[in-house]
């Protein structure tokens, strides 16, 4: 029988943060592939892990994939980590867990921090539907394209950026958005230094271009778009929907409920005067 891939989640800082079971998996595969040996060294060592390394990067993603599938087709386990949090999330091995689920291996989940989710679940910003779009593009045009996506979707978009691109990235979310739309950002997560910033985009740039240096690993965070607001009047597209769908009118009054963002009864009883009115033949809105 084939071995298993633990994917296997570390901290994204604060070492404490590890769990019970990912300690111990650690410790119980016959090896573990990480993103940087050096690094994940210092995280063995700190719970007296002995497991043999490897890397796995994206230099060579590709060549590893197929010596680590032949091991685990031998019937070795094998944890896959990344430098800091979940892998395959903005992190190499994705190919990897690709093949094994083609070869018929079994992948398992050892999970634990992520930086998207610590963001935010700490910044106050609507959770009910999120887009995570990785690392921001370094070209500014490139960059500039994805942040107007991010400024004109109805979802909390969450990117990474890189410090000392901070400041370019928040001077074209207050070019794009006017500056008035609510971000996060958290800075240094579950570290020394953490920090988390709330405000406007323009509050951000203020903030942050007062510093010398801006430092550490950073999870930026958009806040949706207002909804758009109806060009019809509540009456109008009563009338409109009346007319050119075949739609009930209780269908009606919840569309329109929902396209204004009001209140179902506050609708029907406009959609009551509406038809009183056309009863006795007057056509005319109210509001």
């Amino acid at each position: 029988m084939s071995g298993t891939l633990y994917v296997v989640a570390t901290p994204i800082g604060n070492l404490e943060d590890m769990t019970y079971r990912a300690v111990r998996m650690l410790g119980e595969v016959t090896l573990i592939a990480a993103e940087d040996t050096r690094h994940s060294r210092k995280l063995l060592n700190h719970y007296g892990i002995a497991t043999r390394l490897i890397s796995y990067h994206d230099h060579n993603e590709k060549g590893r994939a197929e010596q680590l599938l032949a091991r685990l087709k031998e019937g070795e386990n094998i944890a896959l980590i990344s430098d800091a949090g979940t892998p395959c999330i903005a992190d190499p091995g994705y190919q990897l867990v690709q093949r094994c689920h083609l070869e018929k291996i079994p992948v398992v989940c050892v999970p634990g921090p992520s930086a998207v989710i610590a963001g935010l679940s700490i910044a106050g910003l609507p959770t009910e539907g999120f887009r995570f779009l990785g690392f921001l593009p370094a070209k500014a045009q490139a960059r500039r394209m994805v942040l107007e996506r991010c400024c004109a979707d109805t979802a909390t978009q969450v990117v990474y950026e890189a410090p000392h691109r901070l400041l370019a990235a928040l001077t074209d979310i207050v070019e794009i958005s006017g500056g008035n739309c609510q971000v996060g950002i958290a800075r240094e997560l579950t570290k020394r230094h953490e920090e988390l910033f709330i405000g406007t985009a323009q509050e951000a740039l203020i903030s942050f271009s007062g510093r010398d240096r801006v430092k550490g690993e950073l999870v930026v965070m958009i806040a949706p778009a207002p909804p758009a607001l109806p060009e019809m009047t509540i009456c109008e597209q009563l009338q409109h929907l009346r007319q050119t769908t075949d739609l009930s009118w209780k269908e009606i009054v919840k569309q329109v409920a929902r396209d204004h963002g009001v209140a179902g009864s506050d609708v029907y009883r406009e959609s009551l005067a509406l038809r009183n009115k056309r009863g006795k033949g007057d056509e005319e809105c109210s509001s």
